[in-house]
């Protein structure tokens, strides 16, 4: 091979080998706790094999066809041969406590330099290649772990493998496995067929080595069904010929498809990419959802990933695709509950080591990929497509599913780089790709179809099938609604003032600002005031830990929806919040506040206002919405100072391109003035002046803001197959400035040394205990645990962090059973932990600040506080 150009010849060493018949792949723990060497390499081999051939058996045979070349599962059978070698066999007998050196053929044997050749993935990778299997095969065995070994300058019969004796037992390894499943090596068409089946490989893995085929001397054949349905791998029954009323209106079934729908879901016949261009709150996720449908019931899907545009979106999604998935799965689907709500297939399923408490898949952002339904956010998705620990795994649960994206027009560049390759990724493995946009500019659409498009009709459908032939563009007649008012202020004081003023006269008010500071200032400047005039007023944002959060949003969007229209008339209300207001949200405001925003930010949040005409409101309410924007000239000459905080959010740039375009709006008509706002905002043109300057500054970037230029290299360089495999924390798929990590937020934390456990108090003052040794608790408690503790976390930027704690130290507090710290080897990001008083304060461990800098709070009114001190 050609990596081997430059390589001296090596001198040949005769080392005996043991006969890979007796190399064994895991250790064991007995009941007793003596830990024995359990299965054989082979016998492992053997139960991956054919775990990927059943997982292959869960698709329709038509997409199957397409993804998996035949006899793949070969592929995933051999994918630790490399576990007959000296190093790897030297390591398992000193697990087991005994003296490996005692044997001739692993005298010499050095177990600890494992890593310098990625162990023994790595000589799974170098022995395929000796054996001269077809293209891609080799890589795959080389990356069942989800990185790339480090094997460029390795040859199968180096004496660190063990010569050319021991690769002849891997040889003959390879011969005895192809004999058991009756196959030879697959030959794949295509570079995408092959990450597929790299992460069938993993996956198959995964649960070959879970509990169900731990003990050696149990027979495994008749546990394979039962390990698939117990890791969540289920082949849901989809009740067919359902009306579009019968799926979303079951109580009156009386529903019925808007225009826009009808000729949506008409145009979806197959796997291929379909855009939905409307306007907000014309019901473009029930037309995504009954299409998905359609293709369920008809065998062209596998199941469905809701992919949203980041955390920042409202859970109340989870709920309307709950419901949806109670009407079309059949009752007589196997463990149907755990397709039904994400929690419970969280809870109930086992998936081998990465896949329980502490493993790198537990976490449901993960796991969800994997789940035939699922609602999850856009990065996970696109990790497919990147060169990121075990992206292909991300790969495999993706294919042949309708994957739908929400809210595409919100993404930067770096973003839709890497979007424009996803969606072309997943046209190559069976996925169905529908796109939602309320606000998507004609270069968008040509960059996401990959083919020319001439449209400029609004509202507009794009449907590109899998035939090759150019996309069909279809207008779609829509009403105009009544006008809305737009007002733009300067001064946040008049805009309080009015908000009170209109809580007072007992309408409903959405106040939304870009960030969770200012969120919580605006909501600590209301508050008082608000409660003093009978109006209640409350806050949503990022960082409340779930429980909070769940319980803010399932009020306050009950209170601004269907559910509360019966005590809408009671009282003023004003919920302030940040981006999360603004996406995938059914809420009908009577009044607006926003602060000022890019063109397509702006769309979204009026789409909040007077969403429904039967919604009952006071007489003074009338559409309109306060823009609080500064002065175009004064945001082009200091735009920092102009647009404060916002100007770290969203380029200036575009911000003034906005600015332009809406400060001359008075009356705003949708759908009509959608696609003309966007375009205005967005066209390309050339600049002079100011205006070229904050271009610049827009294209190669600042001090506080990455560039276009290299965002997109950035880009480009993440989805590159070469160089290092990255950890999941450092494949960004956002603005670096969005990068966050998991604080855990507890009450207290202490060892109990009478119970050799950890105890532990979380914020509502319950108590559960950490057991030193894992074997006290069940799996499923260990689960129930997680997931508890999982419920404590809050996303937060690095800089607002408390202080890392070592690896170590997490690991004596036993967090490593319950979260995925990371892998040292890998540095990967460890999770923060820190300790929050009774009055709110955040402290750590020991008590003490947690920086000169800052000062840290938490409250479930305001979430996780970050209070700067003032030079």
């Amino acid at each position: 091979m050609a990596r081997f150009r430059s390589r001296k010849k090596d001198i040949s060493i005769a080392i005996p080998a043991i006969p890979f018949q007796q190399c064994y792949a895991k250790t064991w723990q007995q009941p007793d706790g003596t830990v024995c060497l359990g299965r054989s390499v082979f016998n492992h081999c053997q139960i991956v094999g054919e775990t990927a051939r059943q997982l292959m058996a869960l698709f329709p045979s038509a997409i199957r066809n397409q993804l998996f070349p035949e006899d793949s599962e070969l592929v995933s059978a051999s994918h630790d041969i490399g576990k007959v070698s000296p190093s790897f066999a030297a390591k398992l007998f000193k697990a087991t406590g005994q003296d490996y050196r005692t044997l001739p053929a692993l005298a010499q044997a050095t177990p600890e330099t494992e890593s310098q050749w990625g162990g023994h993935a790595g000589v799974s990778q170098v022995t395929a290649e000796a054996l001269q299997v077809p293209k891609y095969v080799a890589e795959i065995l080389g990356q069942h772990h989800g990185f790339n070994p480090p094997v460029d300058d390795k040859r199968a019969g180096d004496e660190i493998f063990g010569g050319q004796s021991w690769q002849n037992e891997r040889q003959k390894l390879v011969e005895a496995l192809k004999a058991a499943l009756h196959c030879d090596w697959p030959v794949f068409e295509s570079a995408a067929q092959a990450r597929v089946v790299a992460g069938l490989t993993s996956v198959a893995d995964w649960i070959g080595s879970g509990a169900f085929f731990e003990d050696p001397h149990a027979d495994w054949q008749p546990r394979i069904g039962q390990a698939l349905t117990d890791a969540g791998f289920i082949r849901p029954k989809i009740i067919p010929r359902l009306s579009f009323a019968e799926v979303f209106d079951p109580e009156h079934k009386k529903m019925q498809p808007r225009q826009a729908q009808q000729v949506f879901f008409e145009q979806v016949q197959g796997p291929g990419v379909y855009i939905l261009e409307a306007q907000m709150g014309m019901g473009k996720t029930e037309a995504a959802l009954y299409a998905a449908y359609k293709l369920l019931a008809q065998g062209q899907a596998t199941g469905i990933y809701f992919a949203l545009p980041t955390q920042l979106t409202s859970n109340k999604i989870y709920d309307r695709f709950n419901a949806f998935l109670e009407q079309i799965v059949h009752p007589d689907t196997p463990n149907r509950a755990l397709l039904l709500h994400s929690s419970a297939w969280l809870l109930d399923t086992e998936m081998g080591e990465e896949g329980r408490p502490g493993g790198a898949w537990f976490h449901h952002k993960k796991r969800g990929l994997l789940a035939p339904f699922a609602v999850g956010t856009l990065d996970q998705a696109l990790m497919a497509v990147m060169n990121v620990k075990h992206g292909f795994v991300r790969a495999f649960g993706l294919a042949g599913k309708v994957v739908i994206l929400d809210e595409v027009h919100s993404y930067d560049l770096y973003t839709g780089t890497i979007l424009n390759e996803l969606t072309a990724f997943l046209r190559q493995i069976g996925c169905t790709v529908i796109i939602l946009s309320a606000t998507l500019s004609r270069q968008r659409r040509e960059a996401l179809t990959a083919s020319p498009c001439a449209a400029s009709d609004y509202p507009l459908i794009t449907a590109v099938d899998a035939s090759g032939n150019p996309p069909i563009e279809l207008a779609v007649y829509q009403p105009d609604t009544a006008p809305v008012s737009v007002q733009l202020v300067s001064d946040d004081q008049q805009a309080l003032e009015e908000a009170l003023a209109r809580a007072e006269q007992g309408q409903q008010v959405l106040w939304i600002e870009n960030t969770v500071a200012e969120a919580q200032q605006r909501y600590l400047d209301l508050a008082s005031r608000a409660y003093a005039l009978g109006c209640d007023i409350s806050l949503l944002h990022s960082r409340f830990i779930p429980a909070d959060r769940q319980r803010n949003e399932t009020r306050w969007v009950n209170a601004f929806g269907q559910a509360g229209w019966s005590e809408r008339r009671k009282q003023g209300r004003i919920l302030v919040g940040t981006q999360v207001l603004e996406q995938s949200l059914d809420i009908d405001a009577d009044f607006l506040v926003s602060r000022f925003a890019p063109t397509d930010m702006l769309l979204q949040r009026i789409g909040r206002l007077w969403r429904h005409a039967s919604t009952p409101r006071p007489e003074t309410a009338c559409r309109e919405c306060w823009l609080i924007a500064p002065d175009l000239e004064l945001a082009l000459t200091n735009p920092a100072n102009a647009f404060g905080a916002t100007a770290s959010v969203y380029a200036p740039y575009v911000l003034c391109r906005s600015l332009e375009v809406w400060q001359n709006i008075t009356r705003l008509v949708l759908p009509k003035n959608i696609r003309g706002l966007i375009d205005q905002t967005y066209e390309d043109r050339q600049e002079s002046g100011l205006w070229s300057a904050l271009l610049q500054m827009l294209k190669k970037g600042s001090r506080y803001r990455t560039g276009e230029e290299a965002l997109e290299s950035l880009a480009r360089l993440t989805l590159s197959r070469n160089g290092k495999t990255l950890p999941e924390h450092k494949a960004e798929t956002r603005y670096s400035d969005q990068q966050t990590l998991d604080v855990l937020l507890l009450r207290a934390i202490s060892y109990d040394e009478n119970i050799k456990a950890i105890r532990v108090r979380l914020l509502d003052d319950q108590e559960h205990l950490l057991p030193c040794s894992r074997s006290h608790l069940t799996k499923q408690q260990w689960r129930a645990l997680a997931a508890t503790l999982h419920q404590q976390l809050v996303s937060i930027k690095p800089d607002d962090c408390p202080p890392a704690m070592s690896y170590n130290e997490l690991k004596k507090l036993q967090l490593g059973q319950v979260f995925y710290l990371g892998d040292p080897q890998q540095d990967e990001a460890l999770l923060r932990i820190a300790l929050v008083t009774d009055t709110g304060e955040i402290r750590t461990l020991d008590g003490a600040a947690v920086g000169s800098d800052k000062h840290l709070e938490y409250r479930d009114d305001l979430g996780y506080q970050v209070i700067k001190h003032k030079e």
